[in-house]
């Protein structure tokens, strides 16, 4: 029943507007990362950490949030129109299986754009002249923490898009998330808030020095799973509104 609700959501995502946020929003973070190295090249190096320095603090901070916050507000968008939240609820299907199915594709979605981005990124420095052969083998646990923090910041926006109908609101409290968590990273309390997550987890400005990943998994693990878990008893006991 849950691969049944999960084609049935991939369903809607077909020819969806959302794809253009995907196949955009990423290279912003790529051409601005590269530009302001290229610029700054009196304090920083030409080589692939510092370049990820730039483009993570791009990307983790104020576009990847913001990419989150759209693809959860379309996930939920249409059983907001009309009264189609009386057809989904009636349905025989569990609300565990709802929930967990939009979870599902939205990691995905999570770890297509993370790899997108991790392709502009290398894109970016062999345009910067950056040679390729000293590639940084831990870019990999950059990808990892990266997909990991987003699935976390995604299950939260789920539940946000859920209880709030409008699709802007979530999205300007994931673009206000992302500025958030780097003030609350720099305090030290980065495993307790989902968007500090995932620009720990992106290695945003060398914070992987120092960070416990056995803590940072558990944490970006534990958030899912309250945040699923919150969803499935809002569909439970809430008389969702329709119309």
């Amino acid at each position: 029943m849950f691969f049944r609700v999960m084609r049935a959501e991939q369903y809607k995502l077909r020819r969806s507007p959302v794809w253009l946020a995907f196949v955009v929003l990423p290279v912003f973070p790529a051409f601005f990362g590269s530009v302001n190295l290229m610029n700054n090249l009196e304090i920083l190096q030409l080589d692939w950490n510092h370049l990820w320095t730039q483009h993570s603090l791009f990307s983790s901070y104020f576009f990847y949030p913001a990419l989150v916050g759209v693809y959860c507000s379309y996930l939920w968008r249409l059983e907001h129109f009309d009264h189609n939240w009386n057809q989904v609820l009636s349905a025989p299907v569990s609300v565990v299986h709802i929930f967990g199915s939009k979870l599902a594709l939205a990691a995905l979605m999570t770890l297509l754009s993370q790899g997108w981005g991790m392709m502009l990124f290398v894109a970016g420095g062999m345009a910067c002249g950056i040679p390729l052969r000293v590639f940084p083998a831990e870019a990999g646990l950059w990808l990892l923490g990266g997909v990991c923090g987003g699935v976390a910041v995604s299950a939260l926006h789920l539940l946000l898009s859920l209880v709030i109908r409008s699709f802007a609101v979530p999205v300007g409290i994931a673009m206000a998330g992302g500025i958030i968590g780097l003030g609350i990273a720099a305090k030290g309390y980065g495993y307790c808030f989902p968007y500090a997550l995932l620009s720990m987890g992106m290695s945003a400005n060398g914070q992987e020095d120092g960070m416990s990943y056995p803590l940072f998994f558990g944490c970006c693990v534990a958030f899912i799973g309250m945040f699923w878990a919150l969803g499935v008893f809002y569909l439970k006991k809430h008389d969702v509104k329709t119309g």
